[in-house]
């Protein structure tokens, strides 16, 4: 080796030591810093005050849209208020410059959604009422938060419990008191209705599931305007060729009835309802609609007079309690 010559062994063992410094965490990953702890979310409260705001006027609905019946059949009802309450809605949100432009790759699951969410909803819950009181229809109908928990474990990954299961036995034994607390004779006449409230109450849940996986980018009064709308038409066509409404069949408390349905149950409630859905979880979403089969129940049996006996109770009982299960697993 001549004096200008640098020792191999000079140069490589630093860099070879780097080297080794380089990958020595990768070879304890036990001295590694853990994760932080991910915060809980917060439950935004405007979501829950407009949640409420929804559950209230959608409970207090129930004997109005049974009393209607007396003057109007129920698909006209249904239809004809929803188009107005849509135009009204369309109207306002032109007044507040929002554009009711829908982009096209939007049209399919808006459509979808006005299906389930009004479509369902209107048609086959507004029938129920022929065959059930509007206290049992509504504790039938709102077995919805259990729907949604299965429908968001299949379609958003949510978890589906031990505990959810059980909600959803307890929420059919309710189904079952109100089924056969009259007797056999009694159960087969409102099986029809018990079924239709059944079927809008699922098409409603799935409704809500796919709204957050959608995720409408569409202002909220032009989105509830285009889905109340959309739903309404074939409601009220079909109301037009199976029914023979008539304006002069109306009283002044049937007019007063119908300006609540599409103010306060389609304008108001709806609204709240889309922009709940917005600010909170589904499933969060749909614990406040757990008020509204014992608001629908309550109010029924004080305007109405019907009856809240010991059947309509447990019904009651069985089904909230699964509802609450469901929501809370």
């Amino acid at each position: 080796m001549t004096a200008g010559q640098v020792p191999a062994t000079g140069s490589s063992q630093p860099l070879q030591l780097r080297a080794g410094l380089r990958r020595f965490p990768s070879r304890l990953p036990s001295m590694t810093m853990p994760d932080a702890p991910t915060p809980r979310a917060r439950i935004a409260p405007i979501g829950l005050a407009l949640l409420a705001t929804a559950s209230i006027a959608w409970g207090l609905n129930w004997p109005v849209s049974k009393a209607l019946l007396l003057e109007w059949p129920p698909l006209s009802i249904r239809g004809g208020t929803g188009i107005v309450g849509a135009l009204l809605l369309a109207g306002i949100a032109v007044w507040r410059g929002e554009s009711l432009r829908v982009p096209r790759h939007q049209w399919l699951p808006l459509c979808i959604l006005a299906a389930l969410n009004v479509f369902g909803w209107m048609a086959f819950v507004g029938l129920s009422l022929l065959w059930l009181p509007a206290g049992e229809a509504a504790v039938v109908a709102f077995t919805m938060p259990v729907w949604a928990a299965g429908l968001a474990w299949l379609i958003l990954g949510e978890r589906l419990s031990g505990q959810r299961i059980v909600a959803m036995l307890m929420a059919f034994a309710g189904i079952a008191a109100l089924m056969g607390g009259d007797g056999l004779a009694a159960s087969e006449e409102k099986l029809p209705g018990i079924a239709l409230a059944l079927l809008g109450g699922f098409g409603f849940a799935l409704g809500a599931v796919l709204a957050k996986k959608f995720g409408l980018s569409l202002p909220l009064m032009t989105s509830s305007a285009w889905q109340i709308g959309i739903g309404c038409v074939p409601v009220l066509l079909l109301g037009l060729i199976f029914e023979s409404p008539h304006l002069s069949a109306l009283t002044p408390l049937g007019l007063g009835m119908i300006a609540y349905v599409i103010l306060i149950a389609l304008c108001v409630a709806y609204v709240c309802w889309f922009a709940a859905l917005k600010h909170l979880p589904a499933s969060v979403a749909a614990i406040g609609t757990m008020a509204v089969p014992v608001i629908g129940v309550v109010s029924s049996a004080i305007a109405l007079r019907e009856p809240l006996g010991i059947t309509q109770i447990a019904a009651l009982a069985f089904t909230l309690a699964g509802v609450a299960l469901a929501t809370r697993g």
